[in-house]
């Protein structure tokens, strides 16, 4: 016989947490930081503003946590992993197309934390630009690194790695904005705007 650690109706500390992230989440995502209060917040998760003090001392910290409860988003690992394998097999389409699968698929799964990114930007809010970066930098110098070994090789034209990543970026994150964001409608579909996207770069940064 199992034996619940919580009183009958009344949460964990840790489901009172992830409820309170979840919630905060949705707040953040259409107000921005600025925009959102604690006691919006905790009217929505049905608590009083205490009980979020209780978890987070202050907005700023439960900002944060919400910034951090998404980079470890489902799948990343796993997208990490094909990236690994095409760069170990010098596989460029591969890893293009990975690219640009991962940037649209950020927004089908739940675009609320692009929403609170895009939100830190308009805002100049440096706490979220400098969670952007702290994870985005380390997997662009990875990109970069590769793209320039390749070039080395002969592979891929010399163009600068920069270019070639907003290129392959741009056009998957482009597409996936204005079809989920502002609702724009779409003669493809998600994985033949994918290899378009990589028809489109791979016949532009080939050697020739």
């Amino acid at each position: 016989m199992s034996v619940s650690s919580s009183p009958p109706g009344r949460m964990s500390a840790t489901d009172r947490r992830t409820q309170l992230l979840e919630t905060a989440l949705n707040v953040f995502s259409r107000k921005g930081f600025n925009g959102a209060t604690t006691k919006e917040i905790a009217a929505q998760a049905g608590v009083t503003e205490a009980i979020i003090f209780r978890h987070f001392p202050n907005k700023a910290a439960l900002y944060q946590a919400v910034l951090e409860s998404g980079i470890a988003c489902k799948g990343f690992e796993t997208w990490m992993a094909t990236v690994q394998g095409c760069m170990e097999r010098d596989d460029d389409e591969g890893l293009f197309r990975a690219i640009a699968t991962a940037m649209i698929g950020a927004y089908r799964s739940d675009a609320r934390l692009e929403r609170v990114l895009l939100f830190a930007a308009l805002e100049g809010n440096e706490q979220g630009l400098t969670h952007f970066r702290s994870f985005s930098i380390p997997i662009g110098n990875l990109l970069r690194d590769y793209i320039v070994r390749r070039q080395s090789a002969g592979a891929l034209a010399g163009i600068a790695p920069g270019a070639i990543l907003s290129a392959v970026s741009g056009m998957a994150q482009r597409y996936a904005m204005l079809t989920e964001l502002f609702g724009f409608e779409s003669d493809f579909t998600d994985p033949e705007a994918v290899d378009l996207f990589t028809q489109i770069l791979m016949k532009g940064i080939q050697a020739r």
